[in-house]
């Protein structure tokens, strides 16, 4: 419960405390566990789109608003990690160069960019999936981007310098965790579309282009660090609400 508890505390505003002490064991635990708060934040989306079409709002209205609503609940640290992350890819200069931009504070182009362009993505997706009255793909859809964190923190990545959360969680999941997670997702797609084979496609090809950003950040910043598993999130539910938007 201890494990659960942390992953709460770290990925929700919900008022649930974590442990008083946070080694990497325990981090370890929290970050397997990532999916069940995404499942719980994908059914509380799913819910809010459904009652917001229910009342009368506009699709993209509906997909517009469960995404703030979603950034707030995760205290919109998913979003600042994508664009301090898109940020840093756009520099120029060494890896401790990008590491310093990303630690500014500040949201430049590139980041803005890619914040913009997530919203809209995921709302216009929420939108298509709710009219087509596929409200578990968009619950699916989130609980994917917590799957892709556990692929993130898998065996064999190591964390960037200064990286205190990177410090924490990566290199934790072995990979029976992450085959594991990775195989309930393509299952539970096969109930998300009308063709069955599409769902796990889609899922394939969101896992896919998650697991492609965090070798190329892991090797742009010579590690894994919070912000990465951030843009991680975004993307990857950005990329499965779409595909699975593309299926109906």
């Amino acid at each position: 419960m201890n494990g659960l508890r942390l992953a709460v505390s770290w990925l929700t505003v919900l008022p649930v405390r974590g442990p008083e002490s946070v080694d990497r064991a325990a981090a370890g635990r929290a970050i397997a566990l990532a999916p069940l708060v995404g499942g719980l934040l994908g059914a509380g989306a799913a819910g809010m789109l459904w009652v917001l079409v229910l009342a009368g709002a506009s699709s993209v209205l509906a997909g517009l608003l469960v995404v703030g609503a979603l950034a707030l609940i995760t205290r919109g640290m998913h979003l600042d990690g994508l664009a301090d992350t898109m940020d840093g890819l756009g520099s120029y200069g060494p890896p401790e160069r990008a590491r310093e931009i990303m630690k500014s504070g500040g949201a430049g182009p590139f980041g803005v960019a890619a914040i913009v362009f997530a919203i809209g993505v995921q709302a216009f997706s929420f939108a298509a999936l709710a009219e087509a009255d596929r409200w578990f793909a968009v619950a699916l859809a989130i609980t994917v981007g917590r799957v892709a964190v556990v692929l993130a923190c898998r065996t064999g990545i190591n964390a960037a310098p200064d990286a205190n959360f990177g410090a924490l969680v990566a290199g934790t999941q072995p990979p029976l965790t992450a085959a594991a997670w990775s195989i309930a997702a393509l299952a539970a797609a096969l109930f998300a579309t009308p063709d069955r084979w599409q769902g796990p496609l889609a899922i394939l090809l969101a896992l896919a282009a998650s697991a492609v950003l965090v070798r190329h950040c892991v090797r742009r910043f010579d590690g894994l660090s919070g912000d990465t598993l951030g843009a991680t999130i975004e993307l990857t539910v950005s990329l499965t609400a779409a595909t699975l938007s593309f299926c109906l």
